[in-house]
């Protein structure tokens, strides 16, 4: 397990209550299952349209359960921005 944080933007920012937070987790789907646990509710539901960055790389269709968190990254929580 490593210790990551993650960083909430606009949406997600606002539905988790808080800008960023720590988190234990080997990849990236342990991570959100852990943010879904903290948060149930809307966080939940904004996480459906968001993508993530993991230490500044976008995700992108890959499955997050393939994508390994390093210990000390950061997963940046990036919803649909309006006029982008």
């Amino acid at each position: 397990m490593s210790k990551v944080t993650v960083r909430y933007w606009a949406a997600a920012k606002a539905a988790a209550g808080v800008a960023e937070e720590p988190f234990e987790a080997g990849t990236l789907a342990e991570a959100l299952d852990s943010v879904r646990a903290r948060h149930p509710g809307e966080l939940t539901r904004v996480l459906l349209r968001c993508s993530f960055l993991v230490d500044g790389d976008p995700v992108g269709t890959r499955g997050h359960e393939t994508v390994r968190l390093a210990d000390g990254g950061t997963v940046e929580v990036l919803p649909p921005f309006a006029g982008g």
